[in-house]
C-alpha cells in the first residue's frame, strides 16, 4: 500500500460554504492532510475569521468570500479562485439551504432559494471551474469533485422541508451524471450524504444531540473526524476510482435504520 493513500500534501481546495458546519470540519481535514485550502461563503467577516482559525495550526486557508447562490456568484467565485491559483485539485460543493413550512403553506420562495442553492449551484460553480479542473487533473491523479448532500435525498423524514428534501435527491443524480462526463476529462465527481451532524442548519444535532443519538442505531450524532474521514477518502489517491458514488455518513439511518429520525 503506498504511504500516501491519503495524502493531500501538494493539492489545492476549495469549500464552499466552509466558514461553519460541515464545509469548516472538512476543509480543517484537508489541511491537516497537507491540502492548501480556500474557503467561500456569503458572510465577508465569518468567512475571514474561519480561514485565521484554521491557518492557525501552521497549516494554509484562505478567505474567499462570495454568495454563490447565483450563476454570476458561482462565476466571480471562480474568477476570484483563478487569480490566486492556476489548477484545482479539489471542489468541495458544500454550500447549501433548508427551508421548513407545512404544505399548505410552502413558500415559492422557500422553494426557489433552495433549488437555486442546493442543486443549481454546484452545477454551475463547477462549470465555472472547469478550465482549473481540467488543468490539474491527469490520468494517474484525477481532480476531485465532491458534492454534500444528505441522507434526505436517500429516504423522507418527517420533517416538512419539502425543497430541502427535493434538492439533495436531486443532486445525488446530478452527481451521477455529471460523474460520467466529467471522467473523461479525469476529474471524479462522488457526493457525500451526511446525517446527524451538529450544525447551524442542523439544529437537532446541535441542541438536542443526546436526544437524537437514542434514535440513531450508531447511538450516536456525527463528529468532525466522521466527516473529515470521507472525504478526505474521496479528495485522495484513496478515492480516485470512487466515480459517481454517494456515500451515506449517519451512523446507519439511511440503511440500517428502523425508524426515521
Amino acid at each position: 500500500m503506498t504511504p500516501d493513500l491519503f495524502s493531500l500534501k501538494g493539492r489545492t481546495a476549495l469549500v464552499t460554504g466552509g466558514s461553519r458546519g460541515i464545509g469548516k470540519m472538512i476543509a480543517a481535514g484537508f489541511i491537516a492532510q497537507g491540502a492548501k485550502v480556500y474557503i467561500s461563503s456569503r458572510k465577508a467577516a465569518a468567512c475571514d475569521a474561519a480561514a485565521a482559525e484554521l491557518s492557525g495550526g501552521g497549516g494554509t486557508c484562505v478567505s474567499l468570500p462570495q454568495d454563490v447562490s447565483t450563476v454570476e456568484g458561482c462565476r466571480a467565485l471562480a474568477e476570484a479562485y483563478s487569480k490566486h491559483e492556476p489548477k484545482l485539485d479539489i471542489l468541495l460543493n458544500n454550500a447549501g439551504a433548508a427551508w421548513g413550512a407545512p404544505f399548505d403553506d410552502f413558500p415559492e420562495s422557500g422553494w426557489d432559494k433552495v433549488m437555486n442553492l442546493n442543486v443549481k449551484s454546484p452545477f454551475f460553480l463547477t462549470q465555472a471551474l472547469a478550465g482549473p479542473l481540467r488543468a490539474a487533473a491527469s490520468f494517474e491523479r484525477p481532480a476531485k469533485v465532491i458534492m454534500v448532500a444528505s441522507i434526505d435525498g436517500i429516504r423522507p423524514n418527517p420533517q416538512e422541508t419539502y425543497s430541502y428534501h427535493a434538492s439533495k435527491a436531486g443532486l445525488i443524480h446530478l452527481t451521477r451524471r455529471m460523474a460520467g462526463r466529467l471522467i473523461a476529462d479525469n476529474i471524479v465527481v462522488s457526493c457525500i450524504a451526511p446525517g446527524a451532524f451538529a450544525s447551524e442548519m442542523n439544529r437537532d444535532a446541535r441542541d438536542h444531540g443526546e436526544e437524537l443519538a437514542k434514535r440513531i442505531p450508531s447511538r450516536r450524532i456525527g463528529t468532525d473526524e466522521d466527516m473529515q474521514g470521507v472525504a478526505i477518502y474521496l479528495a485522495s489517491r484513496a478515492g480516485d476510482y470512487v466515480v459517481g458514488a454517494t456515500i451515506a455518513v449517519d451512523g446507519g439511518v439511511a440503511f440500517a435504520g428502523l425508524g426515521g429520525v
